[in-house]
Order: structure tokens, then sequence, then C-alpha cells
């Protein structure tokens, strides 16, 4: 049965105090905000210190506070996540928003009063993935933005805890908390808050070898920006219990003007009128900050649509397209949608040349001096002296408003209100008896627990003249100008014909809304644990020691018929089938085990609502599963009667997640791709080193995206119903600006996984993993033929046995792998 839909909060974010400030003024239900620590925008945030006042000032508003405490944790750092948690819980921060299995574990022992929330980086896109989330104490969790409305609804029917969705801003091209981009080639991890936006980098895509003419698309990775207010009535309707607004490094004009239309569109789609947004006001949205603003796939699957490729940054409004350049002018045909809010003096332009010029080359662009109508509807144009070059500027250069002063001047209220713009209802009971004092108790009306009273210092005396009325009480009291509350009722409990003074009711107004400002202000849960030993009890005992140069074992993952003959040759230990068509691997499973090794299948990182079937087959195959997604695991259960392995995507970073998910009966649990070989190593002696399996060659999966580059770039169709299924055709590779040829394939699911260029290997630090008591080793393999399978196992298979060395093995990869080796993200800085 479908729970009864609830209001969804409208909550913004928050990169420090401008932000904070514009949220509440325009409406938020609630605000996100980071520490300058354990955040995922490591660029911005709060500092420890600061939160309590923060906190003092949302509540202050009757505004939610969620701390963004969403990074993967290493070991290392677990002591001073721990103080930090409880340190912030005693600040009174309302929910911690987390991605670490382990610390939102932790949390329940150190903060057992304090909502957890699953962050979008969990990965969760199914209703098994919101029950397996909830199993840890997680009161709500925030779904991957790549799901429509109708999967939505469906994981809300039988969802036990609340959902959240993104309802505007950036889009990841790949799903959050699976992109390795960063860790790849930066040494940063976005799982740390260090994105280094690889995905809003120019590619061009190669076929075969060949490069593939795309016209004005060089960005084949960067996505437009969710917008998602047209869809408000449908979406109230879905029964999620938040709409989350990205931006923590948004300034607070986008701030304020995104939270005031996400709630009145919120407000008017819960009372069942008919959205009022005008042009105009969605301009100033697409103004304030904006890729090119779509639904994308809240709507449903269009791959057209998600990615424009045109460029990669913040446009604003498209105003015009180049029709003639003079002398000193320049003609324009003015863009009929942005007749709202027409081109003047001050605009700030840039023209822009995609059709013939990198965008990655400087732009034209500045102030517009003047602007004259011309024949035919069009615009002439004149900037400063020397403002442009109009060598290059063309006919068909597109021009776009990047800066509008109209914009400040309609912002500023928000940002510079001179009482506070949204006020929380108050109830007032009155009890004015004569010969008693005056009696006051203010009720917030939201909150009703939350209650002051305040008296007269002396008993009413009877009125000579005009006795105390309702109508006298409300226009007293209803005075409430410069406070955060309105007064929307009064019950008056009369004895009498009290006299009371205007002067009286002006202090008891004002000694009543400041305490109940202070009462909202110091407003924080019971104490909880101490952080140390919670930590200490969720680490449990330390490990025996484990014997050091155990035997190694040699597992291979393959991806292709031809990479399976050679495997079959080299009889590993196991042999893993990560194939793009499922239903093909029946076969693939059945001559693995006629000669005689362990089989394990690949399931997708990805299971959305309408994908039952691919668990189902999963089930029919009778083998054992490597695991990469966690409401697989929770599908599964502990009744799969074959062996479960945990894979990189489930993101153990630390001793804590790990044995939370070994817990779930894994075999065995390869770390996330965010730990370094010293990490790994760490981790192994943190746990039972034979619990680990770690990647010792590999092509980094850089990106897992719902976005399919075949479609949009090989097809003119929107989705695998009318896309002639261009990925089961030539081989293509994405080339970055470096020169890197990046192979691309498709999952089941029509996912695409951008595989790193350079193969990653773990040449150095083999003999530092097996002294750790590390035992079992795969090779992963992408587009590498079978000679290279072999040559690359074989000198594995010879490192492990001792017969060659680090080096030597290095070699020989480097010799064999098809486009160079890379440590990636196994590098130890400083070593």
């Amino acid at each position: 049965m479908q729970p009864m839909p609830q209001k969804p909060e409208v909550m913004s974010p928050a990169g420090h105090w401008p932000q904070l400030h514009a949220a509440i003024e325009a409406g938020a239900d609630a605000v996100y905000f980071g520490l300058n620590q354990f955040s995922a925008r490591a660029k911005v945030g709060f500092t420890l210190a600061e939160l309590p006042e923060v906190m003092a000032t949302l509540h202050r508003r009757g505004v939610k506070g969620y701390l963004t405490f969403n990074t993967l944790m290493f070991d290392t750092e677990l002591e001073a996540a721990a103080r930090c948690a409880a340190a912030s819980a005693a600040a009174g921060v309302d929910a911690f928003i987390v991605q670490d299995l382990g610390i939102a574990r932790l949390l329940r022992s150190i903060a057992p009063h304090t909502e957890v929330h699953g962050s979008t980086q969990m990965s969760i896109t199914s209703a098994e993935g919101v029950a397996f989330a909830a199993q840890y104490g997680i009161s709500r969790v925030v779904l991957a933005r790549e799901l429509a409305l109708a999967e939505i609804a469906a994981i809300s029917q039988t969802s036990p805890i609340q959902l959240e969705i993104f309802a505007h801003g950036a889009l990841c091209v790949s799903y959050s908390g699976q992109c390795f981009s960063s860790e790849a080639w930066g040494g940063r991890s976005a799982n740390r808050g260090q994105c280094a936006q690889a995905c809003r980098l120019p590619y061009e895509l190669l076929v075969a070898g060949h490069m593939q003419p795309l016209a004005d698309a060089r960005y084949l990775l960067s996505p437009g920006d969710l917008y998602a207010l047209p869809l408000m009535p449908q979406i109230v309707q879905l029964g999620v219990a938040a709409l989350k607004i990205e931006g923590r490094y948004k300034d607070a004009a986008y701030v304020a003007l995104t939270t005031a239309a996400y709630r009145k569109a919120v407000d008017e789609a819960w009372a069942g009128l008919p959205l009022s947004i005008t042009p105009s006001e969605e301009l100033q949205l697409e103004q304030v900050y904006s890729r090119g603003l779509g639904s994308f796939f809240l709507s449903g699957t269009d791959h057209q649509a998600v990615v424009r490729g045109r460029a990669p940054r913040h446009r604003g409004i498209l105003v015009g397209r180049v029709v003639r350049v003079l002398t000193s002018s320049i003609l324009v045909a003015p863009e009929p949608k942005s007749a709202a809010a027409p081109l003047k003096p001050g605009d700030g332009l840039v023209f822009d040349a995609a059709d013939w010029r990198s965008p990655e080359e400087p732009e034209e662009g500045g102030r517009v001096y003047h602007v004259h109508p011309a024949r035919a509807g069009l615009l002439e144009l004149e900037f400063g002296y020397d403002d442009l070059d109009l060598r290059r500027i063309r006919p068909g250069d597109l021009l776009w408003r990047t800066h509008d002063p109209e914009l400040e001047r309609a912002v500023r209220p928000l940002l510079q209100p001179a009482a506070p713009l949204q006020r929380q209802a108050v109830h007032v009971h009155v009890r004015a008896h004569v010969g008693a004092p005056l009696e006051l108790t203010w009720r917030l009306v939201a909150n009703p627990e939350l209650q002051v009273t305040v008296r007269s210092p002396k008993p009413l005396d009877s009125a000579q003249n005009r006795s105390l009325d309702q109508a006298f009480l409300e226009a007293q009291l209803g005075r409430l100008g410069n406070t955060p509350y309105k007064l929307t009722a009064l019950d008056l409990d009369l004895q009498g014909e009290p006299f009371v003074a205007s002067s009286w009711l002006n202090t008891l107004r004002r000694e009543a809304t400041d305490a109940l400002a202070q009462l909202q202000a110091n407003a924080k849960p019971p104490a909880g644990g101490d952080p140390m030993a919670a930590l200490r009890a969720a680490l449990g005992p330390p490990p025996s020691p484990q014997p050091h140069r155990v035997p190694s074992e040699l597992h291979l993952l393959i991806r292709t018929p031809a990479q399976l003959n050679a495997a079959l040759e080299l009889r590993p230990a196991s042999i893993t089938l990560d194939y793009l068509d499922l239903y093909g691997l029946r076969p693939a499973v059945e001559r693995v085990q006629a000669a005689g090794l362990n089989v394990r299948v690949a399931s997708p990182r990805i299971l959305k609502p309408n994908e039952e079937r691919i668990v189902n087959f999963l089930r029919t195959l009778a083998c054992p599963l490597l695991v990469r997604s966690s409401g697989l695991l929770h599908s599964l259960g502990p009744n799969y009667p074959h062996a479960l392995y945990g894979d990189f995507s489930l993101n153990a970073a630390n001793a804590l997640s790990a044995r939370t998910l070994l817990e779930h009966g894994l075999v065995r649990l390869t770390p996330t791709h965010d730990l370094n070989a010293a990490q790994i190593t760490h981790l192994a002696q943190a746990l039972d080193a034979q619990a680990l399996e770690v990647i010792a060659y590999q092509h980094l999966p850089v990106f897992h995206s719902e976005h399919c580059i075949f479609c949009r770039f090989l097809s003119s169709g929107s989705s695998y119903r009318d896309c002639g299924r261009p990925c089961e055709g030539e081989p293509i590779a994405l080339r970055d600006p470096h020169g890197r040829a990046h192979p691309v394939s498709a999952d089941i699911g029509c996912r695409n996984t951008i595989f790193g260029a350079e193969a990653q290997h773990a040449s150095r630090h083999l003999s530092t993993w097996r002294n750790a008591g590390i035992s079992a080793y795969r090779l992963e393999f992408v587009h590498e033929d079978t000679t290279q399978v072999n040559a690359i196992t074989t000198a594995f298979r010879a490192a492990l046995n001792d017969q060659i060395s680090p080096s030597e093995l290095s070699r020989q990869l480097k010799q064999h792998a098809p486009a160079g080796i890379t440590e990636g993200s196994l590098v130890v800085v400083g070593r």
C-alpha cells in the first residue's frame, strides 16, 4: 500500500554565511552544509567552532540544519571523525548526511538522537538499496539523480524510511559515488570532496580508432543542469520527504532565487494550485547559473537531451545570434525565448563561436554600451572601444548574456531584507483575570511543544474606561515587525473587565519573542555516547597476528569471449565474467565449470526498480557472484546458496565499513579505489587479510554513467528502443586533451563505463601486500587481446612466484598493456 504523500521540504545549499542567510530568507525548510573537514565539497564549509552559531541561527528561524559528513573515511581519520561527530551532535545538527556505511553505523552509538541520512553517493537506485541502508539506522536516503519519477514512485511504495531527491542544479555524468576520474588522473578523490571535474573537459569520439565528426559537440560528458520545477505537481504526490537544490559552491544570489522559486512551487503544488512561475522568473533561474536547464532523467530516458556538448560551463541566457559584423558594431537576431528579459545596455555578453572554434580558446565578450533597433527586427550592439576583437566574431555565432544587472536588483530584497521575510506562525493564549497577573503563552504552530509564558509584574485592575478585548490584543501582540514571527491565532481567557496598558503588552511581547527565539536556538538533542568508546566498540578487538607470505591466488576478470579463451588456457584460481550481454553468460559459465575452474559472474553496479529480471537471471546461473551494489547484496540475502564477493563499488574505505559489509556473508571484499597501496596494506592489517581481494591490474572504471554515449552520438534515438544498438558495433573510446583514448563499454542496462586508457598496476606493492597476508590478486581486462591477456597474466604469475622482480614485472606490463601503464590511484605520495 502506497504511503500518504507528505509535503516535501525545500532543502537549500549553503557554502557559508551569505548563502545560509539567503536560504533562510527565501523560505528553505532545511539547509545542508559542510564543515571544512569530512565534507564532499572541500573548498567551502564552516569551522567546527562556528557550528553552534550556525545551528542557533537556523533554529531561531525554524529551519533545520543537515551536516554533510559525506566523505569516505580512512582508518587514520576515524578518531578525528568520531570526535567531530560528537561535537556536531552537541551543537544541535538535525541530521548527518553520510556516504560511508561504517560511519553511519558508528553515528548510531555516538549520536543516537540525531538522524542519519544516506547521501546520494551511496548510489541507491532501488527499494532494496533503501532497505539495506535502513538496517543501519539511516532514516532517509537521497536517491540517485538518474531515476525517473515512475521509478521514484515505485521505490516510495515500499520504502521503510524517508526519501529525498534532487530537484535543481548540476548533474554529474557519473553516478555519484561511482566516479574515480579525479582519483585516477589527479590523485584527488571525488568521494573525498576533491572532484577535479574531468567530466567538463573536451573529448573526441573515436570509433574503431578513427575520429567521429560531431560538429559543435566537444564536451561529451558534460550534462546540463537539472530543473524539476515544472514537474512539481507530480513530484509532491510521490511521497518524497525533501527536494534538494544542488549548489554548495554557488553564490548567495543563486541560493536565494532557486530557493524562493521552489518554495513557491511546492506550496502551490501542494495546495493543488497551478504553478505561477512567469517566463521572466524562469529566465532569472537560467541567468543566475545554468549550463542549460532541463528535467532530464526525471522525465525518463532521452539520451539526446542530457548532454548537449557545446560548452561545459555557465552560459546564462541565449539572447541572440550574430547576423552581420559591421565596422564598429554587430547586428544580431534576438532569441524569442529571451523576450521577457530583452537585451539592454549594461548587460554582460559573450560570443559563442563553438561552431568553428573551441570554447577552450579565449572568447570574445564584454558589456554592451548601446542597443539600437535595426531593420527586420534585428538589434545593433555597440561595445566599448577595444573591448572586442571583431575579427574573431562571425555570422552564426551565438550570443549569451552571462551577467544581468537587473538580476542583482531583483535578488537584493532577499539578500538585504529590512526585516525577516520568512516568519513562523505563533498561537498566543492570553489569560486576563482581574486581580491576577496577565499571562501570555506563546506557542509555535509548527512545533507546539516549544512554548514560553510571560507574566505582568502586577495583578490586573478593573478598567475605568475601555477594558481589554480580543481586537486590542490582536492589534498589540501582532506588531511583530522585526521578529521572525507572525501572529496567526489568539485565544482569550477573560474574567471581569481588566485594564491592560499598551506599554505592558509591548514589553511582554518583546519578552515573549526573545524567549521563544532563545528557546529555539538552544534546542539540542540529549547527550550521546563517548565517541572514543563507541569507536573502540565498533572496531572490536585487534585481529590476531596473520601469517606472512601465504600462497597467492590469481583471479582473472574478463569481458570478451576471446579473453575467456585465453583465461581458460591460463587456468587461474577463478574466472570472473563481466559481459555486456548477461543472457550470453550461461554458456560461458558452463565452459568454465566444464574446465574444472571456479567461475564468478560480475553483477551490474546499478539496478533499478524495473530490472528485477536481472537479479532473477543471476540467481538462475547458480554460481558465485561478484556483487557491485548494496541493493543486490540485500536482495540475495543470507540464503543465497553460493559464494558472494564484494567489489570496489561498495566503497569500503576503512575497517568499519569493510567489517559491516563482510557481515553480510561476503567471502572476500575488494576495497574502494579511493585507497592507495599503503592504505590497502593498513586495511589488511586491521582485518583478516584473507578477507581482501585486491586488483593488481586494471583499467580503472573512471566514470559509470546512465548517459549513453553510443546512443547520443552514434544514433538519433533517445533510448535502447530506437537507437539501433550501436554499442554492438565498432569499439569506441574518448580521447582526452592529453591524447589518451579511454575505452567505453555499455552494460545490460545501457549504462556506460569509461575506462582509463592506461592500465593501473600494483607491481611495486605486491611484496608489501603479500607480507601483510593478502593472498587474492585480481587482474581485470577491458580491450586486451588474447596475446596481451596471456602475457600479462604470465608476468604476474611469475612475480607472485618470486621468479621476476617488481621492476621486471613493470617492464613487461609496459610492453604488453594496450596504452601504457600507471600506478594511478595506488600511488603513495612521498614514497
